[in-house]
């Protein structure tokens, strides 16, 4: 009777240049204690120089690779097909005016932006009337509105973004995080299928 392990793909993993990738590490394997540990050491590919930036691992190599050492096993893919296996260089250091002139040029964006929004929308025509409703006075900076406004707008997008520094008020992801989180998916998507068509490729080249 032939054993049948479990195979579920893990979506994504960092390497090294010259990292051995073994079965443990882009797969979850179910099977008996003694026959796992067998399997889980098995390498599957080792990271080169012409892997570049990224490499893509499926489910069929991940078998392949397990079927050459043991012939008697019944295989039960599940979940997601393929690994994405990124490659992580040495990282260089930050340089410290880099980070001063990107901070710059995102303050400065910014301050633009929300200046041009409220331009739009009189936002200060808007406040002297509403100045003049309630009190009767008639001023042209009705600070009353405007610098409680300043700390609100503030606080709004603190509490939009969910984030103080590293520091999170909740656990419900922010809107821009959601949108990373598509934008990212997207990403994988098209590196998936492109990656299978270079494989074709080669295949028939």
């Amino acid at each position: 009777m032939e054993t049948t392990i479990y195979i579920r793909m893990r979506h994504r993993i960092q390497v090294k240049i010259n990292d051995k990738i073994r079965v443990k590490d882009v797969a979850r394997v179910i099977a008996s204690n003694e026959l796992l540990r067998h399997i889980e050491s098995i390498p599957v590919h080792t990271v080169t120089k012409r892997d570049q930036n990224t490499i893509v691992i499926d489910v069929m190599s991940v078998i392949s690779a397990i079927k050459s050492r043991y012939f008697n096993l019944e295989y039960q893919p599940i979940g997601p097909a393929q690994t994405i296996v990124q490659v992580v260089y040495t990282k260089h250091e930050g340089s410290l005016l880099l980070f001063l002139f990107a901070w710059l040029v995102l303050f400065i964006g910014s301050a633009v932006t929300i200046m041009n929004f409220h331009e739009d929308v009189s936002m200060q025509s808007v406040q002297q009337k509403l100045y003049f409703l309630l009190t009767g006075i008639k001023e042209d900076q009705p600070l009353l509105f405007q610098i409680p406004y300043s700390f609100g707008l503030g606080l709004g997008m603190i509490l939009f973004f969910n984030h103080v520094f590293k520091k999170r008020f909740n656990e419900e992801p922010s809107p821009l995080e959601v949108e990373m989180n598509n934008y990212q998916q997207s990403v994988d998507q098209y590196i998936i299928l492109h990656e299978s068509k270079e494989s074709v490729k080669k295949l028939n080249d």
